[in-house]
């Protein structure tokens, strides 16, 4: 890692889950997107113990869309214990332990209508203090080694790192020449495409990029940062898979439920 030390434990690792999730209506009509269950877990939970699994032990959910529920979901397990800020100042968020998997939850509400570079630039007094920090999305699972991301991260330099993905696609991919149609593949990856995976690494001046609530961080920041020259791409060949609709969250749970079965 370029003789960077780096203790993992102490890395912020945001997490968006604020958003309408209104492609997923059956669900999001009562709960916020992250709290729909997989397999018995909600898709939050399948995230935050992937990124337990590589050490990581400081989380910051960026909430919006119902959060009173993600908070209240904390309270009610047992898991979780709340810690009362001792300070005489208001602070905007709840602050949670869990003791078993020695790991704390900053739960900060970052407004019902923030795109999702402006619930970055709320946490800017979370974020600033330390050189990097990991972000994700709350509706993507996958396998992909966070340390392999970091190491990648730390040897380029650049202030972004992105995780990429083949889209998986909805339909048959067909392959076109002249109107002659020389491959049909059903149900597999697009031709030789890759698409942003989420599960990102960021130097702290990516917050430089971003001006206001109303600023998505797929749109200016990210491709100013790539003009720059400033950002690069770990390709992750494995499993990956977001829950956009119901078709998806449906795909997932038999994906998670036959690698349990294994």
């Amino acid at each position: 890692m370029q003789n960077k030390k780096i203790d993992i434990s102490k890395m912020n690792v945001v997490i968006l889950a604020g958003g309408l999730g209104t492609r997923l209506s059956e669900y999001t009509k009562l709960i916020p997107k992250p709290m729909v269950s997989v397999c018995k877990k909600p898709i939050l939970f399948h995230i935050v113990e992937h990124y337990q699994k590589f050490g990581f032990r400081n989380f910051i959910l960026a909430t919006g869309y119902k959060s009173a529920y993600i908070i209240k979901h904390f309270k009610k397990n047992k898991s979780f214990s709340e810690i009362k800020s001792k300070s005489k100042k208001k602070e905007n968020y709840k602050y949670f332990i869990d003791k078993k998997k020695d790991s704390n939850f900053r739960i900060i509400d970052t407004g019902l209508n923030t795109m999702t570079g402006g619930r970055i630039k709320r946490l800017e007094k979370y974020l600033i203090k330390d050189d990097h920090f990991c972000l994700t999305y709350g509706d993507g699972v996958s396998d992909v080694n966070i340390k392999k991301v970091l190491k990648l991260h730390f040897i380029k330099n650049k202030i972004a790192t992105v995780t990429a993905v083949r889209p998986p696609s909805r339909f048959g991919a067909l392959k076109i020449k002249r109107n002659n149609v020389e491959q049909f593949q059903e149900k597999t990856n697009f031709f030789d495409s890759w698409i942003n995976g989420g599960f990102f690494v960021f130097k702290s001046k990516i917050l430089r990029f971003i001006k206001k609530d109303s600023t998505y961080l797929e749109r200016e920041p990210l491709q100013k940062i790539a003009k720059l020259k400033e950002m690069v791409a770990y390709k992750h060949f494995g499993f990956w898979h977001c829950m956009d609709t119901l078709r998806d969250k449906e795909n997932l749970e038999k994906y998670l439920r036959s690698k349990n079965a294994r």
